[in-house]
């Protein structure tokens, strides 16, 4: 298990994520790397992280990169044959990684991804297939706010798809491994705690600018790998859905609705036009507050 911690390295995209950070970086254990990319350029965060934990390496990045650039960027900074992928609003039980480290003996290296026991949706892809154990069980997708990632084996330049801000980037991932027939498991001994949504706050213009992503999202992923009639399709009710309940919020009176039905249609739009996903948090705050 020594051996393991030391070829294995945390990445950890953080975007002012200081109220939950520490905990997340308590649960890991002190001899094992962490790299942190600050997306928020706060220096101050940095050598406080740095100066507090002496695993920890933070780098900022001179822009909001987002979750998959921003993961992108440090798993360049990897040396270690494995990396492990988290959330800032995430933290391990006692023995999460002990159990990733029984499940990658009983494998022999033989997976791209493993991940502790989350909540998945056999149907998004495929059937079920049987488990190899009681406990390692083959998926075709995992959530992506926790990923053991085995380098040698992904062996992808860019792992991460750059075009996506947020969301789905770890589903396209999965589609993309798999295609190549390579595995992916999920090790339901291992447990991990998620406070979704705490890693970059709960004010309205971070929900205003999760909508407009989703959105965008959803119809890049399905035009990409199942071509624009099927992304259409898998929009176009939403679409009416958000402009039916935008004209409501309007009609009534009720801001928060009105605005977000607003973001969700301006997201989708954006991609029908394929246009970047170049909304950031910061661009939203002057027409919200």
């Amino acid at each position: 298990m020594h051996n393991f911690n030391k070829s294995t390295t945390f990445v950890i995209v953080s975007y002012n994520s200081s109220a939950v950070i520490e905990k997340c970086i308590k649960s890991i254990n002190t001899n094992i790397k962490i790299i942190i990319i600050e997306n928020s350029n706060n220096q101050f965060t940095k050598d406080y992280l740095e100066k507090k934990f002496s695993n920890v390496k933070v780098f900022l990045s001179k822009k909001n990169l987002g979750y998959g650039v921003g993961n992108n960027l440090g798993l360049s900074k990897v040396k270690t044959k494995y990396a492990f992928i988290l959330n800032p609003d995430a933290y391990l039980k006692k023995d999460t990684l002990e159990e990733i480290y029984k499940a990658v003996v009983s494998l022999k290296d033989d997976f791209s991804i493993i991940a502790p026991n989350l909540k998945i949706n056999y149907g998004y892809f495929s059937k079920p297939v049987k488990n190899i154990s009681k406990n390692i069980l083959p998926v075709d997708y995992v959530i992506g706010f926790a990923m053991f990632l085995n380098l040698r084996d992904i062996k992808l330049k860019e792992v991460f798809d750059k075009n996506f801000f947020l969301f789905l980037e770890e589903i396209d991932l999965c589609r993309r491994i798999k295609k190549l027939n390579k595995k992916i498991y999920i090790v339901k001994k291992s447990k991990i705690f998620h406070n979704a949504r705490k890693a970059s706050g709960d004010s309205f213009n971070i929900e205003l600018c999760r909508n407009w992503h989703w959105m965008w999202s959803l119809f890049y992923y399905n035009s990409k790998h199942f071509g624009v009639l099927a992304a259409y399709r898998a929009t176009i009710s939403k679409f009416f859905s958000s402009l039916i309940k935008l004209l409501i919020g309007l009609f009534f009176f009720k801001k928060k609705i009105y605005l977000l039905n607003k973001y969700r249609l301006l997201g989708l739009i954006n991609s029908y036009l394929k246009k970047t996903s170049w909304l950031r948090p910061d661009d939203i705050k002057n027409f919200t507050n």
